[in-house]
């Protein structure tokens, strides 16, 4: 990616907990700096990670906060979270809170940073096995599945610049999300492997899709279900 390796800058969101957490602590690991969106503040104390405390759902304030970037060779979008109900039942609210979350922020802050972004740079959204649907999340599935048409368009326009852009899609995955009492109606189900998604897995990954050896793939989504989806 041209870069060195210790001067690599990933833009991570949702890095207080579950899959973002474990996506920031393996770049870490592997070297790189991480600069960490969230709500809430990240537990870790590595002076590689800096995290700027803020709601991903609030546009003035995130563009205004990623402006104080100068440089990034990665975006990871990891942050989201799950309401569900049946149709009948659906909630608008939580609908476009979703769409805020998942899709509008992915595009505000790929928007913000890819004139900085370096070329050869990388780009990973965190979308979800649900995206091809699933009774009782259809709200949830949506907003996973806008996901996959907007990263192939990013890939086509961003590939010139050797900047690829992929989707990674868990299914069941042991997450603070996997217990949250608004699910309760939609309790999830064991892979065929017999557990559950570790988010350590999806970290190492998105650590191979931001590496060099990953330059050629660009445009897909890459399902971990554990067999789910056999």
């Amino acid at each position: 990616m041209g870069a060195q390796k210790d001067s690599r800058h990933a833009v991570v969101t949702g890095t207080s907990s579950g899959i973002g957490a474990a996506i920031a602590a393996r770049l870490i690991a592997d070297g790189w700096r991480v600069t960490g969106l969230d709500r809430v503040a990240t537990a870790s104390t590595s002076p590689q990670l800096k995290t700027i405390e803020i709601d991903l759902a609030d546009v003035d304030r995130v563009q205004n906060a990623l402006r104080s970037i100068t440089e990034v060779d990665a975006l990871v979008h990891a942050a989201g979270y799950m309401r569900v109900a049946p149709l009948g039942e659906l909630n608008p609210s939580d609908g476009e809170g979703m769409w805020r979350v998942h899709v509008q922020a992915a595009a505000i802050i790929a928007n913000s940073l890819i004139p900085r972004l370096s070329n050869g740079g990388r780009i990973v959204l965190i979308g979800s096995r649900t995206a091809e649907g699933a009774a009782g999340r259809s709200q949830y599935a949506a907003t996973k599945a806008a996901l996959i048409g907007m990263a192939r368009s990013w890939a086509a326009e961003l590939a010139p610049r050797g900047i690829t852009v992929n989707i990674i899609a868990p299914g069941a995955t042991e997450t603070p999300m996997l217990q949250d009492p608004s699910r309760s109606g939609v309790a999830p189900r064991k892979p065929p492997i017999g557990r559950f998604i570790q988010p350590r897995e999806i970290a190492a990954l998105t650590s191979f899709l931001l590496s060099e050896d990953a330059g050629a793939i660009t445009g897909q989504q890459i399902v971990v279900c554990g067999g789910g989806s056999l």
